[in-house]
């Protein structure tokens, strides 16, 4: 739905890569603005935001990856996941929005100046009080970190949470929807991290260059893995016996595998554990889900934390910085 189309003549700048590698292969391009279907809705882009999975797609790693993205070369050449934005035209059938909406959600190809996507099931209404810079932060990392915790882990008020990774995009909304839903709540991040790591509500706060928290006594009702730093059978002796194990992402597993050897290992390991093991989470793109981060939001309950912005033209340097894994939330994308 978010292909190029050269329908009309009128031009728009957008992000395409056309074969694997660095950031160096990625092109800022002019094509056609998408074509407008009955169920769509055409958005101006005013941000977007980086994901992990924008370097993934780019490197074509793990190579076990590309069986579906293509073996050579991508299928697609999109990249950007979540954006903020107006409407600026609705298909026929759309009634849910209108143009001037402004809107936040999911979409393919979000690093362009206009994209067209289904009204339903992809953005709804932005958050009063964000910008777009702010909104642009919150659909992937956020949905992630919420359906991780609320509905895998089915975290209750008084359980200790642990945040592995907690200084990142999923971790920095972890943290906070932990605390939302009346957790005690340990981050476990870096030097660098560990300031913005408290004030976002964490109890405690693990210095990973210091402290190794596999190593200390206490013991944990949940454990969110967003990094993968440390084994599963670390990770388990300090989990609570009935306790959850939620692996989010991770690459220690070479060029070949990459995360899927975690997510072996822990599909592996659930079949034969007392404590529950969630192999390999993936988020779905919920309307629902937005609409639930939206009010909570609204309450100042959560909030985005932004690193750092770069313009589109500067996506390569955006990835480039992100992918080397030090980030304080999240790296967005704005539009001129």
């Amino acid at each position: 739905m978010n292909e190029d189309s050269d329908h009309g003549g009128i031009a728009m700048k957008a992000v395409r890569y056309h074969s694997y590698g660095s950031p160096d292969v990625i092109k800022l391009q002019d094509v056609g603005k998408p074509e407008l279907g009955d169920d769509d809705v055409l958005v101006r882009v005013r941000a977007a935001s980086v994901n992990a999975g924008d370097w993934h797609l780019l490197r074509g790693l793990p190579y076990i990856f590309r069986a579906q993205a293509g073996l050579t070369r991508p299928k697609a050449h999109l990249l950007g996941a979540d954006l903020a934005g107006e409407v600026v035209a609705v298909g026929r059938s759309v009634t849910a929005l209108r143009p001037g909406d402004e809107v936040y959600g999911f979409c393919r190809g979000a690093f362009a100046e206009y994209v067209a996507l289904a009204a339903e099931g992809f953005v709804v209404r932005k958050p009063a009080g964000l910008t777009f810079e702010e909104a642009a932060a919150v659909p992937l990392a956020a949905v992630t970190a919420l359906q991780a915790l609320r509905d895998k882990a089915q975290v209750r008020a008084g359980q200790k949470v642990l945040v592995n990774g907690a200084g990142g995009g999923v971790g920095s909304f972890a943290v906070q929807i932990a605390k939302a839903l009346g957790a005690e709540v340990t981050g476990v991040c870096g030097p660098g991290n560990a300031e913005i790591v408290r004030s976002i509500g964490a109890d405690h706060v693990v210095d990973y260059t210091k402290e190794d928290f596999t190593r200390g006594g206490e013991r944990y009702d949940v454990i969110l893995d967003n990094v993968a730093n440390r084994s599963l059978a670390d990770c388990r002796r300090v989990l609570a016996p009935r306790g959850v194990y939620v692996h989010n992402s991770g690459d220690k597993g070479g060029r070949w595998l990459g995360v899927m050897v975690r997510i072996i290992h822990v599909m592996v390991s659930s079949m034969f554990a007392r404590q529950s093991l969630v192999a390999g989470y993936v988020a779905d793109e919920s309307t629902d889900d937005l609409v639930a981060l939206r009010d909570l939001l609204e309450a100042g309950k959560i909030r985005p934390v932004i690193d750092r912005t770069h313009p589109l033209s500067e996506v390569p340097e955006a990835i480039a910085y992100l992918e080397r894994g030090h980030a304080r939330g999240k790296v967005v994308i704005t539009m001129a």
